[in-house]
């Protein structure tokens, strides 16, 4: 694997990789998936947030102790073949850029149809282009560009939230005109906390994973930090900002209407201030929802690219990929152009595909992200040197809360197809990652 540690690179103090990390987290899975999450199980759906806060932490956690104690490129995939051999650095690498080149054309699609609201005669297909072009034009400001563009939009986001708490707050005391005829208020039973039962709240924890999603990112870019040592404190304030911010405005919208009224195509947050008198709000709102799917959207571009990149020189993929144009920066453009290749078609795939297949693709997707969070764990127990008991019973819980999130996709009739999905993309990387170690064997 590659042990490039160039000094060039290391610009980001703690709490700019923070930040960044704030940018590269809120996206679509929470100001859209919180609303189906909520559907399935009703204002339970905080405890489900707190359990993929304390699942995430612990991912982040244990990848920040590796970064400081050997800052790779590769991150988790370096970690994975050190601790596992070759062939698990391998699957590694190509499940993430997999998962993330899907993930990415859902997220388009999702922000072509949030800007058909406003312009609804226009194809679907010129907003994916036009987000996608943005996207990669982003990318080629170089990692300085990319820095500054993330943390401009993660305070944007980070203020859309802040603005829907002081409004809600405002709503629930009396201070805005209209609102719905009564409000459920804070739960006062078992039946009104857990309306999905227990299969509806395990369900959910997918979708409070969702939310989190975006700390591999983080974790490539940790080893541009000034002081490696500094991974876990800018974890540490990156999650809490998000655990308190996403928490409080969860609970306030699960408070303000039932249950029944959260539509998975809408945003919670609309939703809970849809009866007040706040005509422009929704419009606020689904453009912040917007910036913040855009943002993700360019994070995880960002982050197949630079992962090509590490693959390539590790030998993970063919050597091409690892050159860096000095015209552009010094821009990676072989990965950038296999990463807008794989984009391209994952949006004209899901133009193409009934809306409930894509659906099934992306979710797994989804759930490939969480298996690579496991791999993290678990490389984590062998790379680091010494690790305390206590350590290795968080790294299990990580673990539980993780295999919870992902079988609590076959609770869940709409999205279980994604899991069997996932499993199929699995067994594909695994006979790809067989016949790539029976080629080294051969060339050794």
């Amino acid at each position: 694997m590659s042990h490039s540690k160039d000094k060039s690179t290391n610009q980001l103090a703690w709490w700019q990789l923070a930040l960044t990390g704030v940018g590269c987290t809120i996206g679509t899975g929470y100001f859209l998936g919180s609303s189906i999450g909520i559907s399935l199980t009703g204002p339970s759906i905080v405890f489900a947030f707190l359990l993929a806060a304390i699942g995430t932490y612990i991912v982040f956690h244990l990848l920040a102790k590796m970064t400081a104690a050997d800052p790779q490129e590769s991150s988790f995939c370096y970690y994975a073949e050190k601790a596992y051999g070759k062939w698990a650095g391998f699957s590694c690498g190509w499940n993430y850029w997999c998962s993330s080149i899907l993930i990415m054309g859902s997220q388009l699609i999702a922000l072509s149809i949030l800007t058909k609201e406003w312009f609804s005669d226009v194809p679907l297909w010129v907003f994916a282009s036009v987000y996608a072009v943005l996207s990669i034009a982003v990318i080629l400001l170089g990692t300085r560009g990319f820095d500054r563009i993330e943390d401009f939009l993660a305070i944007i986001k980070t203020a859309a939230i802040l603005m829907f708490i002081i409004i809600a707050i405002v709503a629930i005391s009396g201070g805005l005109s209209g609102g719905p005829a009564s409000s459920p208020g804070i739960p006062a039973s078992i039946d009104k906390l857990f309306t999905g039962n227990y299969r509806g709240f395990w369900a959910s924890l997918i979708y409070a994973f969702y939310a989190f999603g975006g700390i591999e990112v983080i974790g490539l870019m940790a080893i541009r930090l000034k002081k490696k040592e500094e991974a876990p404190k800018a974890g540490l304030v990156m999650l809490s900002l998000l655990t308190i911010i996403y928490l409080i405005s969860l609970g306030l919208t699960v408070t303000m209407v039932s249950v029944d009224q959260f539509n998975p195509n809408e945003s919670p947050f609309v939703t809970a201030l849809s009866d007040y008198s706040l005509s422009i709000f929704p419009h606020l709102f689904n453009g912040a929802i917007i910036i913040a799917g855009f943002s993700t959207m360019t994070a995880a571009l960002f982050g197949v690219v630079t992962l090509l990149v590490s693959l390539s020189k590790d030998g993970d993929a063919p050597k091409m990929f690892s050159k860096k144009i000095k015209k552009f920066k010094d821009l990676p453009l072989p990965s950038l152009l296999l990463a807008t290749i794989g984009l391209s078609a994952s949006i004209i795939t899901a133009l193409l595909l009934p809306e409930k297949i894509y659906e099934y693709i992306t979710t797994a997707a989804g759930i490939l992200l969480l298996y690579n969070w496991a791999f993290i764990i678990i490389s984590s127990l062998r790379v680091l040197d010494g690790i305390k008991f206590m350590n290795k019973i968080i790294a299990i819980l990580g673990l539980v809360l993780l295999f919870s999130a992902v079988s609590g996709t076959l609770m869940e009739k709409s999205i279980r197809p994604g899991f069997w999905v996932s499993l199929c993309i699995i067994a594909i990387i695994g006979l790809v990652t067989i016949k790539f170690g029976r080629k080294k064997t051969n060339q050794t």
